[in-house]
């Protein structure tokens, strides 16, 4: 009977300790599989969000949606690591669109005067790039690389933060319990339901409640955790130049006008 009692308990902290190793054959995820679909999702909320950001900075609407924007992409990252051949040429490509992308997001939401003061204001891409290279530190049991992507994501000014390594971090290790990865999901953002902050015209406010606007990535939460069917493909290079390219016709009008 102990010796039974403490198999049990070596496998329930074993299942608790590591990662679930990924399927040999079959189906890596129970999540929706249509990425196309939704990274086409995710950019058009992007290009939302950031025209709200850019052109009309005090307009909540365009940027509640654009909170489904980066969930998306974590989610789809996620996808990327569990199926690509070569990770180091994932991380390659997010690398280069990153630092290409960087002069025109810089130039997109700031004064041309402020180039060189924000150029240190990382672009979403070097937080995807970070957030994939810790969850590939998870799966490859490189705690080490981790840790450092971790800590550099935290540190120093990335958009989001931390906060994609958390998000992927449930998608990865939930990839076979959608129900329990989209539970751990709401569950990270309910907080902003009441840390809203009266005074930011972001914020959505019913009566005396406030709403934090990060709250409506949790609108992302179906499209990620239920199966989608479509047929839609599309060239991966679209995804990749569409963020500089974007940012670059954003930056010109500001510019012009």
């Amino acid at each position: 009977m102990m010796q039974q009692l403490t198999i049990t308990r070596s496998r329930v902290w074993s299942a608790l300790a590591t990662p679930p190793a990924i399927p040999a054959s079959g189906p890596r995820l129970k999540t929706n599989l249509n990425t196309d679909l939704l990274k086409l999702i995710a950019i058009t909320a992007m290009l939302i969000d950031h025209i709200g950001g850019a052109f009309f900075p005090d307009v909540g609407f365009f940027r509640w949606i654009g909170r489904l924007a980066f969930p998306i992409f974590c989610y789809c990252l996620t996808v990327g690591l569990l199926y690509t051949r070569d990770v180091r040429k994932y991380l390659l490509r997010l690398g280069v669109f990153a630092l290409v992308s960087q002069p025109f997001y810089v130039l997109a939401f700031h004064p041309a005067e402020e180039f060189f003061r924000q150029f240190t204001n990382w672009n979403i891409f070097f937080t995807l790039f970070l957030s994939l290279l810790a969850l590939y530190g998870v799966k490859e049991r490189k705690w080490w690389l981790f840790a450092l992507a971790f800590f550099t994501v935290s540190w120093w000014n990335f958009d989001y933060s931390g906060t994609g390594i958390q998000l992927m971090l449930i998608f990865y290790l939930c990839r076979n319990h959608p129900g329990i990865g989209a539970a751990l999901y709401t569950l990270s953002y309910l907080p902003a339901l009441w840390n809203g902050w009266a005074e930011d015209p972001l914020c959505l406010t019913l009566g005396g409640w406030t709403v934090d606007w990060s709250f409506f990535a949790i609108l992302a939460a179906p499209l990620i955790f239920l199966p989608l069917r479509s047929r839609l493909r599309i060239n991966k290079w679209f995804f990749y130049a569409f963020y500089p390219v974007h940012l670059a016709v954003i930056a010109l009008i500001q510019n012009i006008l």
